[in-house]
């Protein structure tokens, strides 16, 4: 199975593009207004225009008021939500549209029973456990950690760069990765090369395996 590429935090059209043109699957855009990588409405409309097709535009969400997110769907084409916060399954469950629950990494977390809590979501994302960050910090957590067998498809973040791209793919197998500050030049701004490179040791990683 090939590994699928999200990149999360796109802030400029032009990376965007970029990225797509790369071969990515999946774009994120952040509308959590404390992250670097929040994105407006408006802002969110022009970088989805520019893309080509079959790339998947993700939304994410941190623990937002309803009105907002309908707000959100009701003007920019988004294929698949993603919430990053401590949202209920029945909260992500209100829009009608394919949704990620991310789980940060904590100390007792239980997989298993949060894929059966959340067992309609389109993937469980696993990202790093920081007190004070919602995600995008650029930790790495244990990977050791994650069960061998999953009921959901597992996403896996945290830390990821082209570096460590190839081990995550080879030791993980997870269905997806998503990276954000890892392929920065500043926060909220994507190095081509960083991209491709990234990219290319996902795919170096796949064909390893076969």
């Amino acid at each position: 199975m090939r590994t699928r590429v999200k990149i999360c935090g796109f802030t400029r059209v032009e990376d965007a593009v970029c990225a797509a043109q790369l071969g990515v699957d999946a774009i994120g855009l952040v509308f959590y207004p404390p992250s670097p990588r929040h994105v407006g409405i408006e802002q969110a409309v022009e970088i989805v225009k520019a893309l080509p097709a079959f790339v998947t535009v993700v939304a994410l969400f941190v623990d937002e008021q309803e009105s907002r997110i309908r707000e959100v769907l009701a003007q920019v084409p988004v294929d698949c939500l993603q919430f990053h916060g401590d949202e209920s399954a029945d909260a992500c469950r209100l829009y009608g549209k394919r949704y990620m629950k991310a789980l940060r990494m904590q100390d007792g977390i239980d997989i298993p029973g949060l894929a059966l809590q959340y067992h309609d979501a389109a993937g469980l994302l696993l990202d790093a456990y920081h007190p004070g960050a919602k995600g995008g910090t650029g930790s790495r957590f244990d990977w050791n950690r994650i069960p061998k067998h999953c009921q959901l498809p597992i996403v896996l973040a945290g830390g990821l760069d082209e570096n460590n791209a190839r081990q995550a793919v080879q030791t993980v197998r997870p269905y997806a990765v998503d990276i954000s500050s890892g392929v920065e030049v500043e926060k909220g701004v994507k190095g081509a090369l960083k991209m491709a490179a990234f990219i290319r040791e996902v795919n170096e990683g796949d064909r390893i395996l076969l």
